[in-house]
């Protein structure tokens, strides 16, 4: 019986209790919105019906599956309403020679193959185009006046409700297709992490040969495969943490440390790049050597040696629109790490979007050491190097 049932039965939902309570509260607050919006925005125009019920069905993809394609925006705007307008013609051109049901199928079938060709398959819009089939005589009187007021109203208003709502509880809403990891020098070679393992091309063949649709973003899916890789490599080679490999005795910037004495430190220590820190010892910036050429105009190299000296030089007067101190070039609000995090999260970081350098701070958000490309380099090496050894 139980081999029975789990055939059935859907997996365990993986979401944990307080993203469930979170999606519930937002459909709860989003449908009334929305039906307060609506009736307010149609009763003028003598609209009576101001809320229908796929619109429910449509809270749920938008507030728990936000990251479905199936609940971007034209997906349930242009699903509800086109499949809406579908259902209304087939009432006004066929509704008087098949019978209901017949009309109800035929409706909601070419609602699914309209919402395919228009790229806008959203699972309430097969519901919307049979309620206008069985709605009864106030949705036929209606007509595309139900379409164009009602349900276009009731869906405009949801979708804005879970963009503002999802984006204040740290859900990504509209959740676009993510574009490729560009190269971050500019070149024709694929980023550093695709070289090896599976490539965005093996995806896009699986998922052609899969030939269904699926209810999770394509670049989700990557992202979920990557994860799965780095989650395999820790498991075989073990965690190893931010803490266990970074510079603890680094030498860092304040915000009001001059530009000639930080380039010296640079260049006494033999380093690439300053963490700029505040009082509290917390990160407000990092300085690199590509901040000193790009803003010291450093782009040709005749007479770089001097340029670089003028901008290093103070200015000696009060006022100039010169960059006088590190705060002036610095990146503000960088990457960090912390002291836990294992080091393969850090490859695509480095390996992928150009990262030289990552701070690491404490669990108080306070500096405690850098990792390099050099040092997640020997870390990975040594680790191979160990497991291959025993």
């Amino acid at each position: 019986m139980r081999a029975f049932l789990d055939r059935w039965l859907p997996s365990p939902i993986t979401a944990g209790r307080r993203e469930q309570l979170r999606a519930a509260a937002g459909a709860l607050l989003g449908l009334f919105i929305t039906a307060l919006l609506s009736h307010l925005l149609l009763a003028p125009v003598g609209t009576a019906i101001f809320m229908v019920a796929p619109i429910g069905a449509s809270a749920v993809l938008l507030f728990a599956l936000p990251a479905s394609p199936l609940a971007q925006p034209w997906s349930a705007i242009g699903g509800n309403v086109v499949s809406g307008l579908v259902g209304v013609a087939c009432v006004q051109l066929l509704g008087d020679t098949l019978s209901l049901p017949l009309l109800g199928a035929l409706a909601t079938g070419l609602a699914i193959a309209a919402m395919f060709a228009l790229r806008c398959l959203h699972p309430p819009g097969g519901a919307v185009a049979l309620t206008t089939v069985i709605g009864g005589p106030a949705v036929h009187a209606a007509g595309f006046d139900f379409v164009m007021l009602t349900v276009l109203a009731d869906t405009v208003v949801l979708v804005l409700v879970a963009m503002l709502y999802n984006k204040l509880t740290g859900r990504r809403y509209p959740h676009a297709q993510q574009s490729a990891q560009p190269h971050p020098h500019a070149t024709a070679d694929a980023v550093p992490t695709v070289r090896l393992g599976f490539k965005p091309e093996d995806l896009d063949a699986v998922l052609k040969q899969y030939n269904q649709v699926l209810d999770i973003s394509r670049d989700d899916l990557e992202s979920l495969f990557m994860q799965t890789e780095q989650r395999a490599y820790q498991r075989r080679f073990g965690i190893i943490s931010c803490a266990d490999i970074m510079s603890r005795d680094v030498v860092s910037a304040e915000f009001g440390t001059s530009l000639e004495q930080a380039w010296q430190q640079m260049r006494t220590h033999r380093v690439a790049a300053l963490p700029v820190l505040n009082r509290a010892r917390r990160v407000i910036g990092i300085v690199t050597q590509t901040d000193f050429l790009e803003h010291g105009g450093l782009d040709d190299y005749r007479g770089i040696r001097q340029q670089l000296q003028r901008f290093l030089r103070k200015s000696g007067v009060t006022h100039t629109e010169k960059a006088e101190v590190v705060g002036q070039i610095m990146s503000q609000h960088p990457t960090t790490a912390q002291l836990d995090t294992p080091i393969v999260d850090l490859v695509p970081l480095m390996a992928d979007s150009g990262f030289h350098h990552i701070p690491i701070v404490d669990a108080e958000q306070r500096f405690a050491g850098i990792v390099t490309q050099s040092d997640l380099v020997a870390a990975l090496y040594e680790s191979r190097f160990a497991e291959a050894a025993a």
